[in-house]
């Protein structure tokens, strides 16, 4: 009975001393799989927690957004000069100052000696100090048929005044005096070619263009001619030019 019991004890004792060789062996094993998986983790490298640290993920990289060198600032763009105002608005009083009048004049002129009834020409020349106040300058000329023994009525006259406009978006009527002489053909006995005359009338020009009118006038004629006053008419048609 001893001898088994002694035999139960030795074999438990070897057991023991195999089962802890094995676990010495185990352990280094063990250890050595910790710390290659510990190895492999993100962990194990230092400063893991940043993102820009990692050296798996390529570092993002920041523009610098502090305040530029002074000296490669662009100067600020210049406003652009504004548009100048038009000369001419279609419709407005901001009109060309001067206007140019050129066209066919007819003259019927009427004294004690004779009648003739004149085709010429008409050229007047107007300059506005404003909206509606200008200052004019015309001659006018008128050829008739013979009269008497073979002799052709000549007739010219010329003169400068004040002229009034009221200046509509087309239509712009406007009047003028015109105050100057007349000289006129043929002469007769113990009188003088040359007199005085004046024109008091009136007309419209209406506007094609900025640039571009039409006129028609109409005018009362006051002369002093062979000692004696006559009254004679006018009419002339246009085409006006402003500048």
């Amino acid at each position: 009975m001893k001898k088994v019991l002694l035999f139960v004890l030795v074999t438990l004792a070897v057991s023991g001393v195999m089962r802890a060789q094995d676990d010495r062996t185990a352990s280094p094993q063990a250890n050595l799989n910790v710390a290659a998986d510990f190895a492999n983790t993100s962990a194990a490298w230092p400063g893991s927690s940043d993102v820009l640290a990692s050296p798996l993920i390529a570092p993002k990289v920041v523009p610098h957004v502090g305040p530029a060198d002074p000296g490669t600032l662009a100067a600020p763009a210049e406003a652009p000069p504004a548009a100048p105002a038009p000369r001419y608005v279609y419709g407005s009083r901001d009109d060309f100052r001067w206007e140019l009048a050129l066209g066919i004049a007819l003259v019927r002129f009427r004294s004690s000696l004779y009648y003739a009834t004149a085709v010429g020409t008409n050229t007047s020349l107007t300059y506005f100090t404003n909206d509606w106040l200008g200052v004019e300058g015309n001659i006018n000329t008128g050829f008739a048929p013979t009269i008497y023994q073979n002799e052709h009525v000549k007739y010219v006259s010329y003169g400068g005044g004040p002229k009034v406009a009221w200046r509509g978006r087309q239509l712009e009527p406007w009047a003028h005096a015109i105050i100057g002489a007349a000289h006129i053909l043929p002469q007769t006995a113990d009188h003088s070619q040359n007199g005085f005359a004046m024109q008091v009338g009136g007309g419209a020009d209406y506007r094609i263009y900025p640039h571009l009118s039409v006129r028609l006038e109409v005018d009362w004629v006051k002369s002093h001619l062979f000692a004696a006053w006559q009254n004679s008419a006018q009419a002339n048609a246009d085409i006006v030019l402003h500048f």
